[in-house]
């Protein structure tokens, strides 16, 4: 029996690729992830005194959540089990769980649970689990690529940390590449090949941060050709990379954290006056395939937000944007945006408007609704003069500057405070005068 199960494991090893047989098995061999894993950090510290807690991964694919996994079980003399949210009902999970608390009882082993994907579990599934974590039955171990805050449920995540993975830096590719390709035992070794450097940095910077995804790559290159072990050497160079490689598909998904983060990326770096920031933010957004008209509402709220009176026209050329967008559609529609986006961020920068709505709209909401003065009224309707309204309204076109001083708000409050950037420069120095006039006439009226 233990010659069938040696064959089926040799046979199952053939057909593995290299990113699965070059899994660090070790925490000394895992790259990456140094804000929790480095020495001194959580993750390493709660594993050298042996109080792993139950832990939720979270962070894009390719950064090592399952191998770093396998790793925490091995490292505990745990029993690890496995299981793809996709593919396993609450029966199973039960039966996991039964089986935990067997062995913990018996034989005083702990059980990590490693729930791939964990996203996946509805509320009812996620549920089941909580029990047993919370009595230590379990380790839980989830992986997920979605923000955990939305995708787990809070009771599940009260009794977790988290943990966010990053994508692995240019650097740490370049270091695993470099370990795949000396490898004899479970990486490339045997073959007679050299990793040119351009070629490593090429793959390095495709890959995105994606460790399966860049060992996938040298795979089809030093395989692709046809050269197997003490044959003829040859060099993986720039061109073989790029062609093992291709373009790279890039994160992002519509609905979740990276559509959310880059519009934000894009929004504070036009208020940080970086067009180039900016341009990038909004390049990436449409190469991930944003909509584009969701894009051109969001400038069009920063041109009022983060520029507003300071340069009027950037609102103008904002709506003008949006409307081509809407028009022309992709692929051209990049050029407007990309205009509109720039104009905005070298533009200088006023939220003086914004600020005096949301102070306004806050006092409407939470203070004493003020009555329309009578002088204010409206006088277009039968019987408006029996009720004195419009009464005592002063016309300010009547006077020789266009201005008369008068109440419009029958309480004494400031909503808009004009910056001296750009032309609300100029609103400010007429706004002044204005509140200037309003004031001495005041302080000279009987009732002062």
């Amino acid at each position: 029996m233990d010659l069938f199960a040696e064959q089926r494991n040799q046979n199952r090893a053939r057909v593995e690729p290299l990113a699965v047989r070059m899994r660090p098995r070790t925490l000394d061999e895992f790259v990456g992830q140094e804000s929790f894993l480095g020495e001194g950090k959580l993750l390493r510290r709660m594993l050298e005194a042996d109080r792993i807690t139950s832990a939720l991964f979270y962070g894009p694919p390719g950064t090592g959540k399952t191998t770093l996994a396998t790793i925490i079980a091995a490292a505990t003399r745990s029993h690890f089990a496995h299981v793809n949210a996709a593919s396993v009902g609450v029966k199973e999970i039960r039966d996991i769980l039964a089986a935990a608390r067997e062995r913990l009882e018996t034989v005083g082993q702990r059980t990590i649970l490693f729930v791939d994907e964990l996203h996946r579990f509805n509320r009812a599934q996620q549920d089941v689990l909580l029990g047993d974590v919370e009595d230590g039955i379990i380790i839980l171990i989830g992986a997920t690529t979605e923000n955990p805050f939305f995708a787990v449920n809070t009771p599940l995540i009260s009794r977790s940390q988290i943990f966010q993975f990053e994508p692995l830096s240019n650097q740490d590719i370049r270091t695993l590449l470099t370990r795949a390709a000396t490898d004899r035992e479970r990486g490339l070794g045997a073959y007679p090949f050299t990793l040119a450097a351009d070629a490593a940095e090429h793959l390095a910077t495709m890959s995105d941060g994606d460790a399966r995804r860049a060992l996938t790559a040298l795979e089809v290159a030093v395989l692709s050709r046809g050269v197997g072990p003490g044959g003829q050497p040859f060099t993986v160079d720039l061109a073989t990379a790029a062609d093992s490689i291709q373009r790279k598909a890039l994160q992002y998904d519509p609905t979740g954290d990276a559509h959310y983060d880059a519009i934000s990326a894009m929004i504070k770096s036009i208020r940080g006056s970086d067009p180039d920031a900016a341009v990038y933010w909004l390049a990436r957004m449409l190469e991930a395939g944003e909509d584009p008209r969701y894009i051109a509402r969001r400038i069009v709220i920063a041109a009022a937000e983060d520029i507003g009176n300071a340069d009027p026209r950037g609102l103008v050329l904002a709506q003008a944007a949006a409307e081509a967008t809407q028009m022309i559609g992709l692929p051209e529609c990049q050029l407007p945006l990309a205009q509109a986006a720039i104009y905005l961020a070298c533009a200088p920068k006023s939220n003086a408007s914004a600020m005096a709505i949301w102070s306004a709209c806050e006092d409407v909401r939470g203070g004493r609704t003020l009555p329309v003065p009578r002088h204010l009224r409206a006088t277009g309707y039968s019987g408006a003069k029996r009720l004195g309204a419009g009464e005592g309204y002063q016309y300010p076109h009547q006077s020789q500057d266009g201005f008369v001083v008068q109440d419009y708000l029958g309480v004494d409050k400031v909503y808009y405070s004009p910056t001296d950037r750009g032309a609300e420069a100029a609103l400010g120095r007429y706004l002044a005068e204005v509140r200037r006039r309003r004031d001495n006439a005041r302080s000279h009226s009987p009732e002062a």
